[in-house]
């Protein structure tokens, strides 16, 4: 029983994975033939062959790529068509009586994604996919969507090289979505999200930061300058309020020993559209 049941689990899940869509044929066996004889379906189509005759019957592709055991009266076989093509058949019993299945392609697909999901501003991503026919001189269509933006825009028209592959190289402001369009058949959707650029320099004795993105303003937000631990945890130190040019001069509170320094921002400050994100490193040591 217990195998039974495994085996009513395998059928049901290949069940679930058949193409969306997917249709069953039905041919019937007569004395005088098959009925239709000849059919055309689609990519990932059954077709399933019943004996309406009183006397036995046997399909089989004239290629050899599918055959059904003996159907007597009442019985029935059936095949997936997982290739396109034209594919004749015959009864093995009877050989006078045939048909033919003509299976239509597979409908245009293709594949697209971002290299870098996650960008710090100023950084490139690469769009990129493979069309389905795998062939050069495609065209494709690549549409973003950034934040804010109430419907997609077009974003570039690229040509597809050996084997079908296309790639758009972009660099994001704030986060965006992407997709492509090759034919009338859009791709899934990809999308970057981005981190605003912090920079951290001495200056003077004292230090500077910044937070840059495109033409936004992070005047009036805060950042905080915060320490390493010895435990390897970032402990926050300073809260600094931004002026009107995203940017701040501050002291670093005084602290024997080597410590090292970032300046982060939370995902609230941010704000919408952006990610939290850090400058890099100040390593300050004092006696």
């Amino acid at each position: 029983m217990r195998r039974l049941a495994l085996v009513a689990v395998a059928l049901a899940s290949l069940v679930v994975a058949a193409p969306a869509g997917a249709a069953t044929i039905h041919v019937s066996i007569k004395k005088s033939g098959f009925v239709p004889s000849a059919v055309r379906i689609n990519f990932g189509d059954t077709v399933t062959w019943t004996n309406t005759d009183t006397s036995n019957h046997q399909v089989v592709a004239n290629n050899g790529s599918f055959a059904s055991p003996i159907l007597g009266p009442r019985q029935s076989y059936s095949f997936t068509f997982k290739t396109a093509g034209r594919f004749p058949y015959h009864d093995a019993i009877h050989p006078a009586l045939k048909g033919v299945i003509r299976v239509n392609g597979p409908p245009p697909s293709l594949t697209f994604g971002a290299t870098n999901p996650i960008v710090v501003y100023g950084t490139q991503t690469t769009l990129n996919g493979t069309v389905s026919n795998k062939k050069a001189a495609e065209t494709v269509t690549l549409f973003q969507q950034p934040w804010g933006q109430v419907s997609p825009i077009q974003l570039a028209v690229v040509q597809t090289t050996t084997g079908g592959v296309y790639s758009f190289t972009t660099t994001p402001s704030i986060y965006t979505t992407y997709f492509a369009q090759w034919r009338s058949t859009k791709s899934q959707q990809a999308t970057v999200q981005v981190k605003p650029k912090i920079t951290f320099t001495p200056s003077g004795g004292r230090f500077y930061t910044t937070v840059r993105a495109a033409d936004h303003s992070w005047a009036g937000h805060f950042v905080y300058l915060q320490r390493l631990s010895r435990f390897g945890q970032w402990v926050t130190t300073k809260k600094l309020k931004l002026g009107p040019r995203s940017a701040r001069l501050f002291t670093i509170p005084r602290r024997r020993g080597l410590t090292i320094y970032r300046v982060y921002i939370t995902v609230n400050q941010a704000g919408a559209g952006y990610l939290d994100s850090h400058s890099g490193t100040q390593r300050i040591r004092r006696r």
